[in-house]
């Protein structure tokens, strides 16, 4: 990557703080309230009508997403991107005026920066990056159309973690029929390429957690489309909802850990049951208590309950009723023997809260304030295996 070239004065925007929260307040259904424009005001934020790109220096706080803002005046190819400094490893979406999440990456820069490229109409829209680890980072973030600079190597002259250049989509290797499976490593065949006779909806795996995959799906022409790393332990998984059209499409394949390996690469239409039972497995979502899924019934919830769990990387699910209002506390405690992860849902799927490494350790908690109703638990074991867990629920109510 070539030495930075700063083309606005959006860092000074970003140290004194400038952009005007009362315009922000409302982008992206409030997700850029606290948003910087990356040309350090609206209207030098038009990317349309831009002479070069726009470029920011993102302090990205352990936890917290920094959050660019940018217009469009006219449908433009646009290219977002962001670039670690050091060992930083960002990570990016772009959102709609809506909040609607339009796309989302973490390694299509090439060293671990992000970069996407799509054609968008015109609008506001919000550019958020956070850190890969959660951890404090300082990032430079990029914003242009796609005939200008861009700030990251991309995808066609990324480097594989062997050292040696993985190619591009032109060199793709023909998947095969859909519903099939292929294994090659990732240094083998970096790239994929499969059609689809009509609009598809589609899933793709990529399984082998001695590689650690990630995959990048691209359209004709090479748009970017989406991409994932760790959605089942250290494998990756697509879930490409909305049908995609037909045409010629290419995957990339790049492994975090070992390119040498092989790598179960599976490609099929989309099941909706069971991209569902997939949700539940992971404790993505609350599983319904009709008995489809099963979830043991703890009770009413006095005063404590302790329950053995032998989890698995699946998601064991419990419930208990609250008969009235009162903080819930509750602890999946291993002993340092495993490291459990831990997550409460309401009765109508809605997350109250989810916890993996409380304090020094591995073990999980949540606390809640909660009112009376049904509580959904989930414990899974975090690196997968199978652990002796015990799960600890204690109720306390307000001192009268």
């Amino acid at each position: 990557m070539g030495p930075l070239n700063f083309k606005t004065t959006a860092i000074a925007a970003l140290l004194l703080g400038s952009a005007s929260p009362a315009l922000a307040q409302d982008l992206c259904s409030g997700f850029g309230s606290n948003g910087q424009w990356i040309g350090g005001d609206q209207a030098s934020s038009d990317i349309s009508t831009a002479d070069s790109f726009r470029e920011q220096m993102a302090l990205v706080l352990g936890g917290n997403d920094y959050v660019s803002l940018f217009t469009l005046s006219a449908p433009t190819d646009v290219r977002v991107e962001a670039a670690g400094r050091g060992s930083g490893d960002p990570m990016i979406d772009l959102l709609d005026s809506t909040g609607g999440i339009i796309l989302s990456d973490d390694d299509s820069g090439g060293n671990a920066a992000s970069r996407a490229e799509t054609s968008l109409e015109p609008g506001t829209y919000c550019m958020s990056t956070r850190s890969y680890d959660g951890g404090p980072m300082t990032a430079f973030v990029r914003i242009g159309r796609q005939d200008q600079e861009p700030l990251t190597d991309g995808v066609s002259t990324a480097v594989s973690s062997g050292g040696a250049s993985t190619g591009s989509c032109e060199t793709a290797v023909p998947f095969g029929a859909l519903g099939t499976s292929v294994s090659a490593s990732a240094n083998e065949t970096p790239y994929w390429s499969f059609e689809l006779d009509g609009q598809t909806p589609v899933t793709i795996i990529a399984e082998n957690e001695s590689a650690d995959p990630v995959v990048t799906l691209y359209g004709p022409d090479e748009i970017y489309i989406d991409e994932n790393d760790d959605y089942d332990g250290l494998n990756s998984r697509l879930d490409l909802t909305d049908s995609l059209a037909a045409g010629t499409y290419c995957l990339a394949v790049s492994a975090l850990s070992d390119d040498g390996v092989p790598i179960t690469i599976s490609i099929g239409a989309y099941d909706p049951a069971a991209a569902l039972l997939t949700l539940y497995a992971r404790g993505e979502a609350a599983p319904p208590l009709d008995g489809s899924i099963p979830v043991t019934d703890l009770g009413v919830l006095t005063s404590r309950i302790r329950q053995d769990v032998s989890a698995t990387e699946d998601v064991t699910w419990f419930s208990i009723d609250f008969d009235d209002a009162g903080l819930l506390v509750v602890e999946a405690i291993a002993n340092g023997n495993s490291d459990p992860w831990l997550v409460v849902y309401d009765d109508l799927g809605r997350q109250v809260g989810l916890n993996d490494d409380y304090g020094d350790g591995l073990d999980s908690l949540v606390a809640a304030r909660l009112q009376a109703g049904t509580y959904i638990i989930g414990v899974r074991q975090y690196d997968g295996g199978q652990g002796f867990v015990r799960l600890l629920a204690e109720r306390y109510v307000r001192a009268e």
